[in-house]
């Protein structure tokens, strides 16, 4: 999955429109592969994004859980924490990974 598109269903408070908008629009950029689209694709690739963020909204209204909603904070230490473990190896300056 694209690091940059966030989890957001089953948050409390709820996902906010710009949320959700800015995850469409990293949908858009990773399905189209633009980054920001030409003149001529402009158009289209901004209709996208409306059209995949109206979606979005539609999908998150209609969920349901039994779950408790998480917490934003405790979700974003767990993927600091995630992220610090990943990249916990440091170059030693010839290439390798120690």
């Amino acid at each position: 999955m694209c690091r940059a598109i966030k989890t957001l269903h089953n948050f409390s408070p709820p996902a906010t429109n710009d949320e959700i908008r800015a995850s469409s629009l990293q949908f858009v950029r990773k399905l189209s592969g633009f980054t920001k689209p030409s003149q001529a694709n402009e158009a289209a690739f901004n209709r996208a994004v409306d059209k995949v963020a109206h979606a979005a909204h539609h999908l998150l209204e209609s969920l349901v859980t039994n779950a408790p909603p998480r917490s934003r904070e405790i979700e974003a230490a767990k993927a600091k924490a995630r992220s610090t473990k990943r990249f916990a190896h440091v170059h030693n300056g010839n290439g390798h990974r120690h």
